[in-house]
């Protein structure tokens, strides 16, 4: 990293001088020129780091600017509902596309730090692949997906939802999910609980699903996921439901919101 090499050089340029310089010996040379390193490093970290966060930030504001011009409009038609819900619906994607494509312009900003911030490439491909996966892009989510990392419960349930959506092998997704749960904190692991149950049902193992949600609620006490537990165990796979997840559970695509004339629940988020 170009930040690293540059405060390697000023502390060998500091030692270097103060030793041939006659101001200090050797020792006292060598000791200054390491702190010279250390500050040099944190200065330079912090001027990077704080641009980094204005690029993101940037990114950011894009995103929450059109989801405001989106509920507003949502709030209109609320007042006065559309004449056809599905033109509606056809009209937020459109608008959606175009506020999230412009972040994603946004995002290729943040390469020219691509030699000062480590996988500062990987951190751009996960956020790109989160952007993507928002307007339905999924060629380019499947490009993205081997270089993005996938550290948090929601970009590891997208990632297990795109692996079903591609019909993955059953111990692959099995794989991906008991990596994922292996650190979480209590009630981190309820989306990513809810996703993998819900898959394995439409597998039709339902015996598996039963199990998962047993071993998800040794470290978790959400209601959505006690319910669909018993469900199972009272052979009422019918009413298995992860719709009380609202906009989390619908942002993974596996499930189309219901929408009603009335009321109109926004897809975006």
């Amino acid at each position: 990293m170009f930040g690293f090499f540059i405060a390697i050089a000023i502390g060998v340029v500091v030692g270097l001088g103060l030793s041939f310089g006659g101001v200090f010996g050797i020792g006292w040379s060598i000791t200054c020129g390491v702190l010279a390193f250390i500050v040099a490093q944190v200065v330079i970290g912090r001027i990077i780091q704080k641009r980094v966060k204005e690029a993101m930030d940037s990114v950011q504001n894009i995103l929450m600017e059109g989801q405001k011009r989106l509920q507003a409009k949502m709030a209109r038609w609320q007042m006065r509902p559309p004449g056809s819900i599905q033109a509606a619906q056809a009209e937020i994607a459109r608008d959606q596309k175009v506020f999230v494509r412009e972040a994603l312009e946004q995002t290729e900003v943040l390469h020219k730090f691509d030699n000062w911030v480590p996988m500062m490439k990987r951190q751009i491909a996960t956020a790109q692949f989160q952007l993507y996966w928002m307007i339905k892009e999924f060629k380019k989510v499947d490009e993205l997906m081997p270089k993005a990392l996938f550290l948090d419960p929601t970009t590891n349930a997208m990632k297990l939802a795109r692996m079903y959506m591609t019909d993955k092998p059953v111990e692959e997704m099995a794989a991906v999910y008991e990596k994922a749960t292996r650190r979480l904190r209590y009630n981190q692991n309820v989306l990513l609980a809810a996703a993998w149950s819900w898959i394995l049902i439409q597998k039709k193992d339902v015996d598996g699903a039963f199990k998962a949600l047993n071993a998800a609620l040794e470290k978790s006490d959400n209601e959505t996921l006690k319910a669909n537990r018993d469900h199972l165990a009272n052979n009422r796979v019918a009413h298995f439901s992860n719709t009380a997840l609202g906009d989390q559970w619908y942002a993974l695509l596996l499930e189309e919101p219901r929408i009603h004339q009335q009321r109109m629940r926004p897809q975006w988020r």
